[in-house]
């Protein structure tokens, strides 16, 4: 198990949003993997081919997704901007005896972005309340893609009762298509999933919701 913390987060706005939800958030709330992620996953990278595969899980949270990855071969960076979040990964990746293909990185991708390349870059309801370049950020995780890779992302297309945005009239989703062309991805790329399918969601309370997410997934050719 290891920690990038050449890079940490100061105190912003976000890492503070983001420790004061996981402060009140159950610790075994996220720790299982996002079925629309695994479902793409398991459908266009079912395992990392030969045992190197490098994963990025970004805006990891509580890990489901990192520990979901890592339990099927990939060797995973999980980053999130939360300390307490990273804290519960690392303790999780340990109880599933994943320390040594689970590496945890903090970051406001603002700010800082993990280096290198990834066979598969994810970002699962990458949405924050506080002012963030989003887009700039999702282009910056296609460009760290290697060639043959896949970046996956799911979206929400819609809201939860349960969201912390849950009351806000004015809130706009863009469609799956805008979200592809925000990533100004241009030749050498190939749409694999670009859609937005309903599905039935749980809460942290049990309760379930008719919700809708955006799917987006895109490789990168092999050769330029």
């Amino acid at each position: 198990m290891s920690s990038d913390t050449s890079r940490a987060t100061d105190a912003t706005d976000s890492a503070a949003f983001w420790e004061n939800h996981y402060a009140g958030v159950d610790p075994q709330w996220g720790t299982r993997p996002n079925a629309v992620l695994a479902e793409v996953v398991t459908a266009l990278a079912p395992g990392p081919g030969g045992g190197g595969g490098r994963a990025l899980d970004l805006g990891c949270g509580h890990g489901g997704d990192a520990l979901w990855l890592a339990s099927l071969g990939w060797d995973v960076t999980a980053v999130d901007v939360s300390a307490t979040a990273l804290e519960r990964v690392a303790a999780g990746a340990v109880a599933a005896g994943l320390t040594g293909r689970v590496h945890t990185g903090r970051h406001d991708l603002a700010r800082s972005f993990p280096d290198g390349a990834f066979d598969l870059v994810t970002a699962s309801y990458f949405h924050t309340p506080v002012e963030t370049p989003r887009e700039q950020v999702l282009r910056r995780a296609a460009e760290a893609v290697a060639p043959g890779g896949l970046l996956v992302l799911v979206e929400h297309a819609s809201l939860a009762p349960w969201s912390w945005r849950d009351g806000h009239e004015d809130v706009r989703f863009p469609s799956p298509e805008d979200v592809r062309a925000s990533l100004r991805l241009g030749d050498g790329w190939h749409t694999e999933r670009c859609h937005a399918p309903a599905r039935t969601a749980t809460g942290p309370g049990g309760e379930t919701a008719t919700v809708t997410d955006n799917v987006i997934a895109v490789r990168r050719a092999r050769h330029a």
